[in-house]
C-alpha cells in the first residue's frame, strides 16, 4: 500500500500506482530473481513522480533462463477498473540491449497517433524506459554483462479492455502499460485530458482538419440519430471543454464543434469551459439573463431559480412565449466566448441539444462546421 494523500473537494484520498510501474517492478523483481537464483519478497521501484514504492512480490517463479514475478495493482481511492489486477513480467537473460514486449492480456496498437506506433504492443514509453532502468540496475547490481527479454502480461486484460476507452483509441486483444509518473492521483483530471489530447493526435495522425467533441453518452446518442456523421470519430471531452479546446489548438485543428446536451451547454452562455458541478453550475443565472435580455417579464424569471433542470426552465420559458428569443441570445452568448477563447485561431462552434427538443442552439459556424465534418 502507498502512503500518499491528495485533497479532492475537501476530501482526503489515497493515492496509487500505475499499470506501468507495477510492469517495472515486477520486471525487476523477475531480473534479480533470475541473476541470484533466489526468490525475493518485496522490490523497490522509484517512480518518475520522485517517490519510491515498496511493493510485494506475488508468485515468484524462477526457471534456469527465466524468472517470472508478479506485482498487484493498487489504484488508491482512485475509482480504475484495473485496481486488484496482476501484472507479471517475464525476464529471460539475452544476449544484450533490453527487449519488451507483451504477452497475455497486454492489447496491441492498431490506430496511428497513439504513444506506441501501429502494429506494436501498448505499453507506453514511460512504462518502458521504467522497465528498462531497472532491470539494467539489477544487472549492475549482480555483475551481470548480458540483456534481458521482457514480456509484460495481464491475465484477464482482454476481458477488461471491453470496459475501458481502448477499443474506441485502436488498441486491441489487451490493455495498454500506462502511467507518466508512476502513481496515480484519485480522480485525476490530469488522467482524463490525457485521454482527450490522445483522442486528437489520432485524429490529426488520420488527416482530419476539422474535430468534433462530445460530453459523454448523451452526445454520443443525439449524434448516431440525429447528424449526418460517425459518432466513432468524435472525441469525448467529458467536462474539460477549455482544455479540449486549447489541445486541439495546439495540435492545429482548422475547425473545432462541440455538441452536448444544453444541461451542460448552457454554462457556455458565461464562458464557463469546465462544466463539472464542483467547479460552476451557472446554468439558471445564465438563463435569467438571457430571458431578461429577451424581454421576459420578472415573474416568470423568478421562476427559473428554482427549476432542477434546464429542460424544467426551458418549459418555464416555452409556455410564456420566450424560449426562442432566450435560445438565440444563447446562441450569441456561447459564440462569443467560445471565438474568444480561439482567437481566430480556428473556426469553432457548439451545437446544444435536448432529448425533448432535439436541436435548441447553434452557434455561428455551427452549420458550416457540420458540413465540414460530413465530408
Amino acid at each position: 500500500m502507498i502512503n500518499e494523500f491528495v485533497y479532492r473537494s475537501g476530501k482526503m484520498l489515497r493515492c496509487g500506482y500505475t499499470t506501468g510501474s507495477c510492469a517495472a517492478a515486477a520486471a525487476k523483481a523477475a531480473a534479480m530473481c533470475v541473476l541470484s537464483g533466489e526468490k525475493i519478497s518485496s522490490v523497490t521501484l522509484p517512480t518518475p513522480k520522485g517517490i519510491t514504492l515498496t511493493l510485494d512480490v506475488i508468485e515468484p517463479e524462477i526457471n534456469e533462463n527465466y524468472a517470472k514475478c508478479a506485482i498487484k495493482k493498487d489504484s488508491g481511492d482512485d475509482p480504475d477498473i484495473t485496481n486488484g489486477i496482476l501484472v507479471y513480467a517475464k525476464v529471460t537473460k539475452a544476449e544484450s540491449g533490453v527487449m519488451i514486449t507483451g504477452g497475455e492480456g497486454i492489447g496491441k496498437v492498431t490506430k496511428a497517433g497513439l504513444d506506441q506506433p501501429v502494429g506494436e504492443w501498448a505499453i507506453n514509453s514511460v512504462p518502458r524506459r521504467m522497465i528498462a532502468e531497472v532491470v539494467t540496475e539489477a544487472a549492475k547490481i549482480y555483475g551481470y554483462n548480458g540483456g534481458f527479454a521482457v514480456e509484460i502480461s495481464i491475465p484477464g486484460g482482454e476481458e477488461l479492455a471491453g470496459k475501458t476507452y481502448n477499443p474506441r483509441l485502436g488498441i486491441e486483444g489487451g490493455i495498454s502499460v500506462i502511467g507518466t509518473s508512476g502513481i496515480i492521483e484519485p480522480m485525476s483530471n490530469a488522467a482524463l485530458v490525457d485521454t482527450i489530447r490522445t483522442e486528437l493526435n489520432m485524429r490529426k495522425a488520420g488527416g482530419y482538419e476539422n474535430v468534433f467533441f462530445t460530453l459523454g453518452n448523451y452526445g454520443e446518442n443525439f449524434i448516431a440519430r440525429a447528424m449526418p456523421f460517425d459518432v466513432e470519430k468524435s472525441v469525448k471531452c467529458s467536462n474539460f471543454i477549455g482544455d479540449a479546446i486549447d489541445i486541439a489548438l495546439e495540435l492545429g485543428f482548422r475547425g473545432i464543434l462541440i455538441i452536448g446536451h444544453i444541461g451542460k451547454l448552457v454554462k457556455l452562455g458565461a464562458g464557463i469551459m469546465n462544466t463539472h458541478s464542483a467547479q460552476a453550475d451557472g446554468r439558471m443565472d445564465v438563463l435569467v439573463t438571457c430571458g431578461v435580455l429577451a424581454g421576459a417579464d420578472v415573474k416568470t424569471l423568478q421562476k427559473l431559480p428554482d427549476c432542477a433542470t434546464v429542460d424544467a426552465a426551458l418549459d418555464i420559458l416555452d409556455e410564456k412565449g420566450y424560449l426562442q428569443r432566450t435560445l438565440d441570445i444563447l446562441a450569441v452568448r456561447a459564440g462569443y466566448y467560445l471565438e474568444s477563447k480561439v482567437k481566430g485561431a480556428a473556426k469553432i462552434a457548439a451545437l446544444m441539444f435536448s432529448d425533448k427538443r432535439d436541436i435548441l442552439v447553434k452557434t455561428r459556424d455551427a452549420d458550416e462546421l457540420i458540413k465540414c465534418i460530413r465530408n
